[in-house]
């Protein structure tokens, strides 16, 4: 009877708008009765703790059971965060402002938080800066976001009111980007996420990936950015990048710049960075970090407890139609 009501429970706590939807495009798509697509839905729900969403990007109704098996699923991805992470320490890495003092080595820029400040630090973080980029303090996904030109605000006090009542209290210096990462794309920092777990003293990094802007300031998978694996052992990139809406890219539309075949610069930099990072709060063991690689070398971005799983074990990316899960399974030892 208990499972029955946790059955009944998760069947009745879908989004079924977002459910149909997903069943007119798979419908759409390979033909198959809209009628068996729900019930399939459903059933990846229930058995894999997949969403109406994984569904739909990781093309499960591709997949036979032995493979859906392996897929990272939103349900699957959490309960793993759940596990390895103390939620008392979840505000380190939802707030920026407490994020940047704790993890302020590895920042490697100037920011200030308009919280704090007074103006007068406000007038010091402005000079001799022509660019900066204002955030809220919770933001996710790259949203909100403004690039700030300092030459178009004679102002500096209006700015320091617009910008509170804005609430766009996290300033941070522009990172002035490698040009190998410029030359993929110039407008917007393309960040490396890495993905680290802590067992005991050992830091394993079982996924990376770039994420790489498409016409606006952030890189954001979930925000008009494209994604692509990175081989872990030389940061060499193998594979065409995709974006949320299903478009490939071999090479980015804007720069013409081969994705196939990219080094990301510095990268045993970056793994060290993060490495190191990752024992900074030993009570958080599950971090996905975005990482900028600056002219100076690389640099935390921010960090994530809940590393996103929707840029995991895309299609294009697994022609195997193996998914993450064993990966991850592997090294923590779950059985």
């Amino acid at each position: 009877m208990k499972n029955l009501g946790y059955l009944l429970n998760r069947i009745f706590s879908m989004n079924f708008k977002g459910v149909f939807d997903v069943a007119n495009k798979v419908h759409q798509k390979t033909g198959k009765s809209k009628t068996l697509i729900l019930f399939d839905i459903v059933w990846c729900g229930l058995r894999h703790m997949a969403g109406y969403v994984d569904y739909l990007i990781f093309e499960m109704h591709d997949l036979n059971e032995e493979q859906r098996k392996t897929v990272m699923t939103r349900g699957r991805n959490n309960a793993y965060a759940r596990a390895l992470n103390d939620a008392s320490y979840y505000y380190l890495f939802d707030s920026k402002k407490d994020f940047n003092q704790t993890f302020n080595k590895y920042v490697k820029r100037d920011w200030i938080t308009l919280t704090e400040a007074t103006y007068k630090e406000f007038e010091a973080f402005l000079n001799n800066k022509d660019i900066f980029f204002a955030k809220p303090n919770n933001g996710i996904c790259g949203r909100g976001i403004e690039k700030i030109k300092v030459k178009d605000h004679d102002d500096p006090r209006a700015l320091w009111y617009s910008l509170q009542d804005k609430n766009l209290t996290l300033l941070e210096e522009a990172i002035p980007q490698h040009p190998q990462m410029n030359a993929l794309h110039p407008t917007s920092i393309n960040t490396v996420r890495l993905v680290t777990i802590l067992i005991g003293d050992k830091v394993h990094i079982p996924a990376s990936y770039l994420r790489i802007g498409n016409n606006r300031i952030v890189d954001n998978f979930n925000s008009g950015g494209m994604v692509v694996p990175i081989d872990v052992k030389n940061g060499m990139i193998h594979h065409k990048a995709i974006d949320k809406a299903g478009n490939h890219y071999e090479f980015h539309p804007s720069t013409n710049t081969s994705i196939p075949g990219f080094q990301v610069p510095h990268w045993d930099e970056c793994l060290n960075l993060v490495k190191e990072a990752a024992k900074v709060v030993p009570q958080v063991r599950l971090i996905g970090w975005d990482v900028g690689i600056s002219t100076r070398g690389p640099l935390l971005v921010e960090a994530n407890q809940y590393p996103g799983h929707d840029i995991y074990q895309l299609p294009v990316h697994t022609p195997d139609k193996i998914g993450m899960l064993p990966t991850f399974q592997a090294i923590i030892k779950v059985k």
